[in-house]
């Protein structure tokens, strides 16, 4: 009978080089492209999220621009 542990990582988790791809990895490679991606998305809701909320620093600009 084969065991198998809870924590192997799945093969399509290695797609990058071998390594699993959400692992942290320093400097250019595949993986860094993954996490840059997420970031960015987390700081465009933030971003949103501020906006909404009335603190607009576009619209302040804008606006001092316009008078």
């Amino acid at each position: 009978m084969e065991t198998r542990s809870t924590t192997d990582i799945t093969p399509v988790a290695k797609a990058y080089n071998g390594v699993d791809r959400n692992a942290f990895i320093f400097g250019w490679n595949p993986q860094a492209e993954l996490w840059n991606g997420r970031l960015a998305m987390i700081g465009f809701l933030a971003y949103l999220l501020w906006d909404l909320a009335g603190y607009s620093v576009l619209r302040d600009v804008l606006h001092f621009l316009r008078y």
